[in-house]
Parts: structure tokens; sequence; C-alpha cells
């Protein structure tokens, strides 16, 4: 009867978020968003084949708020998240927790404004965009903070990337803090300002992270390990065979595929961004306590812009070092 149900619930799952694909039950459900990186390459190899002798199917999301959604309705396994919305739906009592970070955002997210914004401070009285609740939007407020400037002296509002970026080619927006593939339509016309490279730099890290229900990680601690273990081996890959995801390369096009993307942009855009090794994952940077501590930095901004109601006493729980060491240790 549990079988049952979960079954009928990622059916649901697929309907309510228009996804293509089966709806047969596969042993394990991963989520997706349109961003790029090395272990995409495999996604093709591993709806073919599966991992560690389980049957993975693939659901595409396009916020964080439907992967969240998903993960508290139990339909999804695994999946990739920005750290703002994950901090959200820890902060509600969502079942989750970040088991691995699948990059540091680094470059790859960017303010990019037009001449009018020379400096910081020309932000003032302008009008920039910045999709709410997210990594960027963090940022955004962080920034500034940075250069005392309040949020009430410019007109901050909340677009999609694709809004955002119709609104920039007309003209609407004096800039806008997004992400590829938006980012480098927007870099076309306009320069980047600032990076979340430069803000994490200045204590306030933001990242994709790979979050796991604690339901499904507790029983399936093998397969769990196996994930982690195939995407770290891909990260090393590409930090030591750059070239190798260049355009032309299979690596490329299977990237490019996964996401609909254009494989002549894909090593540009892996460029921006930090991956970090497992000795980091497992680290204080990272898994180690950095990303609880961040994460609760991303619960109190999103409290303070009204899209929390509370802030946990305490985000310890909220991420394990547990199967990146099971990795190193050799445990899969």
């Amino acid at each position: 009867m549990k079988r049952q149900l979960r079954k009928a619930a990622i059916v649901a799952a697929a309907a309510l978020f228009g996804l293509a694909g089966s709806v047969h039950a596969a042993d394990v459900t991963v989520g997706f968003q349109l961003v790029y990186g090395p272990w995409k390459a495999k996604m093709e190899e591993l709806k073919a084949n599966g991992l560690g002798g389980k049957s993975i199917e693939f659901v595409k999301f396009t916020s964080g708020t439907e992967v969240i959604n998903a993960m508290a309705s139990g339909s999804v396994d695994i999946s990739l998240n920005g750290s703002s919305p994950s901090a959200a739906g820890y902060s509600r009592g969502v079942d989750l927790q970040v088991i691995y970070v699948y990059d540091n955002i680094n470059d790859a997210e960017a303010l990019v404004v037009d001449d009018s914004v020379t400096a910081p401070q020309d932000l003032a009285g302008k009008t920039i965009a910045v999709p709410f609740g997210s990594t960027t939007h963090f940022h955004m407020m962080f920034a500034l903070e940075q250069f005392n400037i309040s949020p009430k002296d410019l007109d901050v509002l909340d677009m999609s990337p694709p809004d955002m970026v119709a609104a920039w080619e007309r003209g609407d927006i004096n800039g806008g803090f997004v992400w590829d593939p938006a980012l480098g339509r927007m870099k076309e016309k306009g320069r980047v300002l600032l990076t979340s490279g430069d803000l994490s730099n200045w204590g306030k890290a933001t990242f994709d992270a790979m979050v796991a229900r604690k339901g499904f990680t507790d029983e399936n601690p093998e397969f769990t390990c196996q994930w982690v273990k195939m995407v770290a081996t891909a990260d090393a890959d590409y930090r030591a065979n750059p070239m190798a995801y260049a355009p032309g390369t299979g690596n490329a096009m299977g990237i490019a595929k996964s996401v609909s993307g254009d494989e002549a942009q894909v090593a540009g855009v892996l460029a921006l961004y930090d991956y970090p090794t497992l000795e980091e994952q497992v680290s204080g940077t990272w898994l180690g306590g950095g990303v609880q501590n961040a994460l609760m930095a991303a619960s109190e901004f999103l409290m303070s812009q009204g899209k929390l109601d509370n802030v946990l006493d305490s985000y310890a729980d909220s991420a394990t070092p547990k199967f990146a060491q099971m990795v190193l240790d050799g445990g899969c």
C-alpha cells in the first residue's frame, strides 16, 4: 500500500508540473533545474541504466518553490535547489537536508547594469529587477546594505529571468541580478557591476544545493552515497579537464541536451562556478558548518522580507557531511 501511495504521489506531481516522461514510478525520483553542471553530461546514461541497481526518473523544475512543494509531498527524493529556497523549505518543516553542494555560485550570478550606473552608489533612484526569494534577491539586499543604500531609495522589482530579459531589452529597467541564460543576454548590452562571488567573499555565500528527503536517505544510504560519488566524480573530471567540456565535445552536447541549452555556452558558464572538492564538502566551509550558517542567514533575510514567519533556533540538521565522507572513506 505504501508503494502504491508513493506511485500515486509521483503521478500527481508529474501532472501538476506538466512534466514529460513515463508515469511509471522509478525507484528514485531526482529533480533538476535548468542549470549547467558537469554531472548532467551523464543524464541520458542514468536515465537508461539507473545507478547502483536502481532506476531513476528525472523531473524538471523551473523554480525553488516547485522543488520545495514536491519534496514536501514526498514526490521527489533528491533535487538541485538554491540555498535561499532550501532555507525557506527547511524553516517551514519540509523533510529536506543538504547532502552535497552542487556548486558555489561564485560569478555565475551577477548584477548587470546599463550606462546610467557606473558605481554602486548610482543604484539610488534606479529600477533593478530580481526574482524575489532567490539567491540573487538575497545578494541584492546584502549589496545595498554594504553600500549603505536603503532599498526604499530605488525600485527593486520582482521578475522571472525571462521577464527580466524582455524588460531589459525594452529599456524598462536599469539592471537585473540573475543567472544564465538570462545573464548572458543582459551582458550583451550591459556590464557587470557585482557578482555573487564578490558578495560571498564579503561573508554571505550562496550556492546550489543537493537537497534530499531525510526519510529517503535514511532508508537508502548506499544509493545516496553512489549518487554523491557520481556527481563528485563528474566535478573532479571537470576540474581536471575543463577542455573536455568545450564546444563540440560529448560532455558539452550532453549537458546542453539535458537542459535544452546551447552547447557553445556550456564551457563558459561552467567556468563561472566553483565546484568544491569532497574534502572541501566535508569541511567547516560547507557541510561541516558553513551550509548550516548560510541557511540560517538566508532564513533571517527571508523573514525580514516577509517571506517567512519565523527562523528556527537551530539549523544544525539542515545539512550533513555524512555521505560525502562515506565517499571519501570508500563506503560505496
